[in-house]
This record gives structure tokens, C-alpha cells and sequence, in this order.
């Protein structure tokens, strides 16, 4: 294997290992070449080899950056007939329990510090919300942020991809929680404990407990949606572009 090759992948397991992420500005050639233990210039190949993979975007001036590996998932056929039909709205919370219990047992397992610490900083991002006293679309970005903090603390890179495949989709399920559930005092109450639970054992390092409290978080909130619709038959299904938003 030639060293162009293996500074490659080198740079590649510290993508898949959530070291680097999509978007991140890469170190300079110099500050690589000090961390890989290599020359500048197999620096250099190694990141021709990478951008040749679509790995890696060059901007001038701005550099290198880990390039979006989920791209335009919002417009595929698929993301919106999923997205445009209420009846998936309970499929989708279906597979978020799948992920996100899964993903809050990982985490409480492998979690670092730094990664409790960035679950900390988006559990307080989320209650400093009082009474969601900002519009829906915005308070479901906060909540979903919390949940994502979660799922890259599991440090499983295809689990992580899976949740940011689908976002859109798993976005819009927060969106109707909000939408139909926080400004309903008890509901919301109930909603706030549940997140103050899962961020306990995720941090205190219990994973069944998280995994418990994860699925139980969605089955409460498919129960609280559920009797709504049949109070009013008007449960609010409205599917969250995040391209509306930014």
C-alpha cells in the first residue's frame, strides 16, 4: 500500500470515529503531518486520494473540510412520500424507539467525557426552553439536537449515519410532539421528566436504564398523540424541512 493510501485511511478512521465530522475544517497539512507522523507532502497525496473519493471539499480559502455524506435526503422521492403522508407519522416513531433506545444503551456504555459534556450543553439548551416560548419548528431542532448528542456518544458511525440518513423524516415526528404536546402542562411535565431520566443514565453510565427510558419516552409520546387524535381528530402531522428553517 502506498503512503498516499494509508494516510487516507488513517484520516478515514478518524472520520468514521466521529473524531472528525461532516463540515469540520481539517488541520493544516503541517498539523497532520506532525499527528499521522508522515511528510507534508504524503499529507498532501493522502488528501488528493480523498477528495478523489468525495471524502473531503477543498474551499479556497477556507481549506480542507469533511465533506455532507448525506446529501439532499429531503428531496428524494422516497424522503417525501414518507414525509407528505400522516399515516407513517406513528412508523416513524416506530423506528426512532429502535434507534434511540439502542443509541442512549451505547452511549451510556462507551460515552466519553466529552461527549456527556456536549450532551450536557444540549440537555441545557432544551430546558432553558420555558414553556417552548419559541415557535415550534426551533424547539424541535433543540430537541432533536439532544437526542443526536445521544446517538454520536454510542461511537457506532453507522448507527450515527442511519439517524442523519433520515432526519428530515425523524425531525417531523419531534415537530408533531411539540406542535401537539408542549403546550399541554401535564404532557409536557411528563415529557420534561422523561428527558431529565434519559440524560441521567445516559451520564451516570446505566444502559438499560437509558435503553428502558428511551423506549418508554416514545411509547408515552405515541400514547399521548393517540388519545389527542381521538379527542379531537385533528392531531397536527406537519412534516418539518429543515430547508425552511435554516
Amino acid at each position: 500500500m502506498q503512503i498516499a493510501d494509508i494516510v487516507a485511511q488513517r484520516i478515514e478512521s478518524l472520520i468514521v470515529d466521529g473524531i472528525l465530522k461532516p463540515g469540520q475544517v481539517l488541520p493544516s497539512e503541517r498539523r497532520l503531518s506532525t499527528k499521522l507522523g508522515v511528510s507534508r507532502s504524503a499529507v498532501r497525496e493522502g488528501l488528493n486520494v480523498l477528495r478523489a473519493r468525495g471524502i473531503i471539499d477543498t474551499t479556497h480559502g477556507r481549506g480542507s473540510f469533511v465533506a455532507a455524506f448525506v446529501k439532499d435526503s429531503a428531496f428524494s422521492p422516497m424522503m417525501h412520500l414518507l414525509g407528505s403522508q400522516p399515516k407513517t407519522l406513528y412508523d416513524i416513531f416506530e423506528v426512532r424507539e429502535i434507534l434511540e433506545a439502542e443509541s442512549a444503551r451505547l452511549a451510556a456504555l462507551r460515552g466519553t467525557q466529552a461527549d456527556f459534556a456536549r450532551i450536557t450543553r444540549r440537555y441545557e439548551e432544551m430546558f432553558a426552553i420555558k414553556g417552548c416560548d419559541r415557535d415550534a419548528s426551533t424547539c424541535a431542532q433543540i430537541d432533536y439536537a439532544f437526542h443526536l448528542a445521544i446517538c454520536e456518544a454510542s461511537h457506532n458511525p453507522v448507527l450515527v449515519h442511519t439517524l442523519c440518513a433520515i432526519t428530515d423524516l425523524l425531525l417531523s415526528s419531534v415537530f408533531a410532539s411539540v406542535n401537539n404536546l408542549y403546550h399541554r402542562k401535564e404532557e409536557k411535565r411528563v415529557i420534561d421528566q422523561q428527558h431529565a431520566r434519559l440524560y441521567r443514565a445516559v451520564i451516570n453510565k446505566e444502559s438499560e436504564q437509558a435503553r428502558k427510558v428511551a423506549s418508554s419516552h416514545i411509547d408515552t409520546t405515541i400514547a399521548c398523540l393517540k388519545e389527542i387524535e381521538a379527542e379531537e381528530q385533528q392531531l397536527v402531522r406537519a412534516t418539518l424541512r429543515l430547508k425552511e428553517h435554516k
